[in-house]
């Protein structure tokens, strides 16, 4: 199939890929009719864990939709002349859920705790009445039940599966899943937990000024080891220089 103007270019950000296109939520839409694959949303800290965990570092390298989530990356791709704006995952994760509601897709949900997946389930229901959600399970599973969980989900022939186990554990998990083909695949960390209303996202003058990690480091105080990877990406990324990206 011939690229298309609008498809995504994939470049790098200290060695890891990250693509560039004018519309994530379109070109997340355009992986279904090529038989769909993993959307990874990639931020600074997880440019560092994919740098020193080779796990995470070949699911990113695998996905079919690496989209720029945080600030730290669209930074980075500007010092290589490539003008993104940023593409929050949670985002973009619900129109793809508002989309699955208006176009009948199956939707499966996996992640959280107990009491968030019901919450979740409950304000979906409200929300988006018309939402097919064929498959859910939070995440809090013995190591036992995942095998027959992962059959279920396979069975309930999902076109939208979100996932929020964490990083890097759901965009491994995503990977190594196997008899995996077909649908959207997407990790959304605690996306769930905003959606049922037991977290708040940053006020959006605070996405303006680029310091929503602030704003999760008050709410989770015990962050703070993770937060150290931002002044370390951002040295990274001096360090490294500008490199002009390779044209595919």
């Amino acid at each position: 199939m011939a690229a298309k103007a609008t498809d995504p270019r994939r470049t790098r950000v200290l060695d890891v890929p990250v693509d560039v296109c004018p519309d994530v939520f379109e070109a997340a839409l355009a992986l279904l009719p090529r038989g769909g694959g993993q959307i990874v949303t990639l931020n600074a800290e997880m440019t560092m864990a994919a740098l020193a965990d080779p796990q995470l570092g070949a699911a990113i390298e695998a996905a079919t939709l690496v989209i720029p989530d945080g600030a730290g990356v669209v930074w980075a791709l500007g010092r290589q002349g490539l003008r993104v704006r940023r593409a929050p995952g949670i985002e973009l994760a619900y129109r793809l859920l508002v989309h699955a509601s208006t176009h009948g897709w199956r939707v499966a949900l996996v992640g959280a705790s107990p009491e968030v997946m019901e919450r979740l389930r409950e304000r979906l229901h409200r929300d988006l009445p018309a939402l097919q959600l064929a498959f859910s399970v939070h995440g809090f599973q013995s190591t036992e039940a995942w095998p027959g969980l992962q059959q279920q989900l396979l069975d309930a022939r999902p076109d939208l599966v979100l996932v929020a186990l964490g990083v890097p554990r759901q965009e491994t998990w995503i990977q190594h899943f196997q008899g995996r083909s077909g649908g959207l695949w997407m990790g959304v960390g605690g996306s769930f937990d905003v959606w049922a209303g037991v977290k708040t996202r940053a006020p959006r003058w605070m996405g303006a000024l680029h310091i929503e990690w602030l704003y999760r480091l008050i709410q989770e105080p015990s962050r703070w080891r993770r937060m150290l990877a931002l002044p370390a990406f951002a040295w990274a990324v001096l360090r490294h220089g500008v490199k002009r990206p390779p044209q595919y």
